[in-house]
C-alpha cells in the first residue's frame, strides 16, 4: 500500500480531516490532493489554474467568486489565493462579484423562482471589505461590471471561476467574462458550478438555472465549450461530491491552448516495459 493511499484511508477516519484543517501542516499540493482547505473545490481550482499558469510561464492569474453573499467563500478563496500564490511564486489576484443587495427578482421559470426569489443572500458589503485582506469586490449587476472589468488591462489572466449566481439569467450574464480578449484569461479555465446540485427540490436540469446556461453557451460557441472534468472523482485520492461540480471552459482558439505541458522526462514520454 502506498503512503498517499494509506494517508487517504486515515483522512476518512472520524475527526480526522477538521483536526487537520485546524492544524493544517503540509505542502498546499499536499493539502489539495487530500481536502484539506476551508473550501476545498476552490483550492483544487485555484491550484490547478496556478499549475497551469505557471507551466504557461506567467507570473499570475486572476480568481473570481460570481455570487459572495455574505461572503465565507470569498474569504476561502482569498485564502487559497494567497497561500498557493507564495508557494508557487505567482501573483494570484481574487475578486468577488455581487449586486451587494441580494438577488434581484426572477426572469422566468429558467430561473428556478421556486427555489430562489429577490433579496435573498444580501450582503453588508462595508462589514465584509473590512475583514477582506487582498481580495477586490465589484459591486453591481454582472450585465454591467462583467464588460467593464474585462475591459481592464491592470488585472492578470482568469484562471479560476466559481459560478454561484443561482439564476440561469444571472449566469448566462457573467458567462460574458469569456468574451473578452484571449490574454485575459487562460487556454482552460477552471470553474466550479454550485447551483447544478442541490437543494433536492430545485430538480436541476439542463432546461433551467446554470445547467441550462451552460448548454446554451456551448450551443453558441464553436472554439469555446464549458465541459465537466471526465471522471475526476476517480482521480482523487479523497472523493467528494465537489468532483462533479467541477468544469474547465476550453477555449480552443487560444493561442497558447496547444502548448505542451509535460515535463520532458523519459519517465512522462516512454511507456514503461
Amino acid at each position: 500500500m502506498g503512503f498517499d493511499t494509506l494517508l487517504a484511508r486515515v483522512v476518512r477516519l472520524p475527526g480526522a480531516r477538521s483536526l487537520w484543517l485546524r492544524l493544517p501542516v503540509g505542502s498546499v499540493e499536499t493539502r489539495v490532493a487530500f481536502d484539506i482547505w476551508p473550501r476545498a473545490h476552490y483550492a483544487f481550482g485555484v491550484l490547478s489554474a496556478a499549475s497551469l499558469a505557471k507551466g504557461l510561464g506567467l507570473e499570475g492569474i486572476s480568481v473570481i467568486e460570481f455570487g459572495v453573499a455574505g461572503g465565507r467563500g470569498l474569504l476561502a478563496l482569498e485564502q487559497a489565493a494567497r497561500e498557493i500564490g507564495q508557494a508557487l511564486g505567482l501573483r494570484i489576484q481574487a475578486f468577488g462579484f455581487d449586486t451587494g443587495s441580494g438577488m434581484p427578482g426572477a426572469s422566468d421559470y429558467r430561473d428556478l423562482p421556486h427555489v430562489w426569489g429577490k433579496g435573498f443572500y444580501k450582503m453588508d458589503v462595508d462589514s465584509l471589505r473590512k475583514r477582506l485582506t487582498s481580495a477586490q469586490l465589484v459591486i453591481g449587476d454582472v450585465a454591467e461590471t462583467v464588460p467593464q472589468w474585462t475591459s481592464r488591462t491592470d488585472v492578470p489572466p482568469i484562471g479560476f471561476i466559481s459560478f454561484d449566481l443561482d439564476y440561469y439569467s444571472s449566469s448566462i450574464s457573467a458567462f460574458r467574462i469569456f468574451d473578452g480578449p484571449a490574454q485575459g484569461r487562460l487556454p482552460r479555465v477552471f470553474c466550479y458550478f454550485d447551483d447544478i446540485i442541490w437543494p433536492p427540490h430545485a430538480c436541476h436540469n439542463e432546461y433551467v438555472g446554470e445547467l441550462l446556461a451552460i448548454r446554451e453557451f456551448n450551443e453558441v460557441h464553436s472554439e469555446r465549450k464549458l465541459c465537466p472534468i471526465h471522471l475526476l472523482r476517480h482521480m482523487r485520492l479523497v472523493p467528494a461530491p465537489w468532483n462533479d461540480q467541477m468544469y474547465v471552459m476550453h477555449d480552443f482558439a487560444h493561442p497558447l491552448y496547444c502548448a505542451n505541458l509535460t515535463p520532458k522526462t523519459e519517465a512522462h514520454t516512454q511507456q514503461p516495459l
